[in-house]
């Protein structure tokens, strides 16, 4: 596999999140909601790197299966605990692609009625986007590849290496 980021390239940009989304909502309290299972490790790292409070929750989509490439059809699998009426939230997912999931989490989210909703991202691959969806903070772009590692898997696999690497 060909390393794409490494460790410290991704510990050093989402320390660099943090400060901005931190500086962004200086005197609120964050609500983060993580997309399972992809964005576990970037939601830890980013959370430990906020300088507000935060609150967490979190939901589980499917628009994968077991393949490579996105069905188009998505699934809610697993919903909110808590209500995010009157909050302040910021979705937290592994990647952004085709814009299908995301823009689906977003127009459920949406009626339920926060005070603010945007999109953290940790990976944007923007020449797959067949939705146009905004993503206010980005970790890296990827090129249209398949890439694993630091939460993204392939088949349930290489979620625990701590760098993004290319699996063709």
């Amino acid at each position: 596999m060909e390393v794409l980021f490494s460790e410290e390239q991704i510990a050093k940009r989402v320390r660099e999140l943090g400060k901005e989304i931190s500086a962004d909502y200086q005197g609120k309290t964050v609500h983060f909601i993580c997309v399972l299972k992809g964005a576990y490790t970037f939601l830890a790292d980013l959370a430990r790197a906020m300088e507000v409070p935060v609150t967490l929750d979190f939901l589980a989509v499917s628009s994968y299966g077991k393949g490579k490439t996105s069905s188009g059809e998505v699934q809610l699998t697993k919903d909110l605990d808590v209500s995010i009426a009157g909050r302040d939230v910021i979705v937290v997912e592994d990647i952004a692609d085709t814009g299908l999931t995301l823009n689906y989490l977003l127009n459920m989210l949406r009626s339920r009625e926060p005070a603010t909703l945007k999109v953290a991202a940790f990976l944007s691959k923007p020449s797959r986007r067949e939705i146009d969806v905004a993503v206010d903070y980005i970790g890296f772009e990827v090129p249209d590849r398949f890439v694993v590692g630091y939460g993204l898997d392939d088949n349930q696999r290489f979620r625990e290496l701590p760098y993004i690497a290319v699996q063709d």
